[in-house]
């Protein structure tokens, strides 16, 4: 049973910060380097000081990033900087953009923020589909221990043929929004306070029976596990009884949830590039991959011809991809694209022994159990620790790459559909990481939920 609450969450003042695009953040796991810089340069109140501080050489145990959040964080409060709701409310939040690959085309993702009660995955209410990596949770357990707040939402997944949900976010939406944000990415982001007590139970009760999916936040919402164990840990003994259905904050985190049955939802591919492989040889790999796979080339001479086999490149592993499992390769220092198209004569359930047969033929996994761990000797601990693997989302980027020859290979790949996830979640089943890109990303900082509300300055 899914439990939904109302909250009063903690906003950015416009009076005291200006303009909201100059504060809010995109997820902390997508604030490149590059990017915190001008995040840095565009505000001193901008969210990337606390979810994405910068560490210095001089830190110490006393003295380092999660300090710094924590004081910014009580400075800002204590200040206005961030002010709360004067009463607990949902949110209604619109997300309208264009796909990065069909300029022109614009769709609307309609969700909600709300808080909701952190379960264990064997309670069956919670599912995720991609396994985690263990230094982005040591990272973020830290920065909760000290700020004990949530500064963006887990992104969840539930379904609701009927739309009855997207009904209510719809009327929330015929006002003018609380909030209206447009990103780097020219994502117009609205937010839409709900109140009425009538409207929130009515929406509380269409997610009862609901079972949820995790989108994006794996990580996050991981992390609010362990805390939430820890806090019990401590409050074991010392506390009084919880009124009837009464929660701890701890036992809450803060999350979108958006209906897997309505327009608007888009799934990306994220890429892999491979680089600092030792003893790698390029003629070695291309023989080992024509054991699996038939290997299609693309091969250019001139920048315009170029041009014409990307697209045709790009083309084929589109289409060739609904019908077979495929993969786009670049490999650094030659003049050709590659289409390898999984072999239809191979054993799988031979070549996969330890793979649940549903994801057989799905490309992420092909990728990374043959191409990755039999042509390339990358193990699953090389590829938990990102010791030769990245990702990176844009197609072009992935290219850049290896033609830079700072990657000596870059995979690519089409998006995985939202009814294989679906289906895999609800069947315990999980992906590699980074198998979805759900687009566009949630913004940090629209909401905020602080587990000490009642003086959280002090």
């Amino acid at each position: 049973m899914a439990r939904i609450f109302p909250f009063r969450a903690f906003h950015y003042d416009p009076t005291r910060v200006g303009v909201l695009d100059k504060v809010v953040t995109q997820p902390y796991d997508k604030i490149s380097d590059e990017m915190r810089e001008r995040y840095y340069a565009s505000s001193p109140f901008n969210l990337a000081r606390i979810v994405r501080g910068m560490q210095h050489p001089t830190d110490t145990e006393a003295e380092n990033v999660y300090t710094r959040a924590q004081k910014l964080l009580r400075e800002w409060i204590k200040s206005g900087i961030l002010r709360q709701e004067d009463q607990p409310a949902l949110f209604a939040y619109f997300q309208e953009y264009e796909l990065p690959a069909v300029p022109g085309k614009r769709l609307t993702r309609k969700g909600f923020i709300g808080i909701g009660k952190l379960g264990d995955y064997s309670s069956g209410v919670v599912f995720p589909h991609e396994q985690t990596l263990s230094g982005p949770k040591e990272d973020r357990l830290k920065l909760l221990r000290l700020t004990r707040a949530h500064f963006g939402q887990i992104f969840m997944l539930y379904a609701d043929p009927d739309r009855a949900v997207d009904a209510f976010l719809e009327e929330a939406a015929l006002t003018a929004p609380d909030i209206r944000v447009t990103d780097e990415y020219g994502v117009v982001h609205s937010v839409w306070k709900i109140t009425d007590p009538p409207r929130i139970s009515r929406i509380q009760q269409e997610l009862e029976d609901k079972r949820l999916i995790i989108a994006d936040g794996h990580h996050r919402y991981e992390t609010a596990l362990t805390f939430r164990d820890e806090c019990r840990t401590l409050q074991s003994g010392t506390a009084g009884p919880a009124a009837p259905g009464d929660l701890p904050p701890y036992e809450k985190v803060m999350m979108t949830f958006v209906n897997m049955e309505s327009e608007g939802l888009t799934i990306l591919p994220t890429h892999r590039l491979v680089s600092n492989l030792p003893y790698f040889e390029m003629k070695d790999f291309l023989t080992r991959v024509q054991w699996f796979f038939d290997l299609a080339g693309f091969k250019f001479f001139t920048p315009e011809e170029r041009e014409r086999k990307l697209e045709q490149f790009r083309r084929e592993l589109h289409e060739v991809g609904q019908v077979i499992p495929s993969i786009g390769l670049r490999v650094a220092g030659t003049s050709n694209f590659y289409l390898m198209k999984l072999k239809g004569t191979l054993n799988l359930q031979q070549l996969l022994p330890d793979v649940p047969e549903r994801q057989h033929k799905l490309d992420v996994v092909i990728l990374h159990k043959i191409v990755l761990e039999r042509c390339l000797g990358i193990s699953e601990e090389d590829i938990r620790s990102e010791r030769y693997v990245r990702y990176i989302r844009e197609f072009e980027g992935g290219l850049q790459a290896v033609e830079r020859k700072e990657s000596q290979l870059a995979f690519f790949l089409n998006p995985t559909p939202i009814a294989q996830v679906r289906d895999l979640a609800f069947a315990g089943e999980r992906l590699p990481q980074k198998s979805t890109d759900f687009y566009p990303k949630l913004l940090s900082g629209l909401t905020m939920y602080q587990l000490d509300s009642t003086d959280p300055a002090k």
